[in-house]
């Protein structure tokens, strides 16, 4: 790949921030993502690897985000074409066909925020009303799976809940009712599922699977929308040191010196929700060590401590695994976008992690757990 790719839109409109990504730079990170795409339109994890609907979806809104169009659309149009009778899609896709045939939750629900991103960038109704009976289906397969406590279960064969895939799932219901409202097409049994879930994160994390090492599991909720202001903050203050690794970005996991990238623009993108645009900042900064030049992003970059000797065996200071991934270049570029409003330019879809346009957040009504209703707006 080379520098310099031509978005489709002028490099006027691209989002960026002052110091950190130029608008060329964000179009040469959308054109790297598009590069990746399958002749079908999917976008796998990297190149040969198989493909995910969340992650696909990421990558689509991040193509839109920088000028990548066509690109963007083709991902879109793909999407329909591998979501089943009852409304879930594949676990895991190669070259096409499923791979693991198990319909997960996080994953079918998520084409609900890309399709509101995508109205909220381009305001095509036509492009909404195509994939609408799709979003409906998807949503209505995930809401099938709620367990009488909140949480809805990881597949139809799993009987846990995850908590970073609910918190999610949390997002992707308030896109799901903005949709529903766009298309005067009222969905109540979200909205009450809605509530429910967002009191299981709230009130009975303990009862998701034990997932605590990653931290997704500690900033989701915040991101995701269902812990809010000065709940939020305090979940964050917690770990922060635990995770946060200054100068490079955060862990994937607590137990091992290896940072991610796309966990990081996550983590930035749940400290705008809240207001703190410059903690934000200084992460999307410190991840920058894994860019290459061409506009991709190595997946991450195990370093050198101290406290943790190494096995003989497994090295440091090294970007692992050895591949530039499309989910975090993706990332990178929704960060980008958030954080453009206050720091450079942004465009219209960049409070899509921030909620701003989402369906208001739900109240706790009619739970089937043994705790009273509140309405929490």
């Amino acid at each position: 790949m080379t520098r310099g790719a031509v978005p489709e839109v002028p490099l006027s409109r691209l989002p960026y921030v002052e110091g950190v990504l130029s608008a060329q730079q964000v179009a040469d990170t959308a054109a790297a993502i598009a590069a990746m795409q399958e002749p079908w339109g999917a976008v796998p994890w990297t190149t040969g690897e198989h493909v995910d609907i969340w992650n696909h979806v990421e990558a689509a809104m991040a193509m839109l985000v920088g000028g990548q169009v066509e690109a963007a659309e083709r991902a879109y149009a793909w999407v329909p074409t591998m979501q089943r009778a009852d409304g879930s899609w594949p676990m895991k896709i190669v070259g096409g066909v499923a791979d693991d045939e198990r319909g997960e939750v996080n994953m079918s629900a998520y084409f609900a925020v890309g399709v509101w991103h995508h109205w909220l960038v381009r305001r095509d109704i036509r492009f909404v009303e195509r994939y609408w009976p799709s979003v409906r289906a998807g949503l209505d397969f995930v809401v099938s799976l709620q367990e009488p406590f909140g949480g809805i279960r990881w597949t139809p064969v799993d009987d846990f809940c995850l908590l970073t895939g609910n918190s999610s799932i949390y997002h992707s219901l308030r896109a799901g009712v903005a949709l529903a409202d766009l298309m005067d097409d009222p969905q109540p049994e979200w909205e009450l599922a809605g509530g429910r879930l967002g009191h299981a994160v709230r009130s009975h994390a303990d009862l998701f699977e034990d997932k605590s090492t990653y931290s997704m599991d500690w900033y989701y909720p915040v991101l995701g929308g269902p812990v809010r202001g000065d709940a939020a903050r305090s979940l964050l203050s917690k770990r922060w040191d635990q995770f946060v690794v200054p100068g490079l970005g955060i862990h994937c996991v607590d137990t091992n010196p290896w940072v991610t990238g796309a966990e990081t623009c996550e983590l930035a993108m749940a400290l705008d929700v809240l207001g703190d645009q410059r903690s934000a900042l200084t992460l999307l900064t410190d991840m920058q060590h894994l860019r290459e030049d061409d506009g991709r992003y190595w997946t991450g970059w195990v370093y050198d401590d101290p406290s943790r000797p190494a096995p003989a065996d497994e090295p440091r200071n090294v970007h692992w695994p050895h591949e530039h991934t499309t989910y975090t270049a993706a990332a990178v570029l929704l960060a980008v976008d958030a954080l453009g409003e206050t720091y450079g330019h942004a465009t219209p879809g960049s409070g899509i992690m921030r909620g701003t346009s989402l369906a208001p957040h739900f109240d706790e009504i009619a739970l089937e757990c043994d705790c009273t209703s509140t309405p929490v707006r």
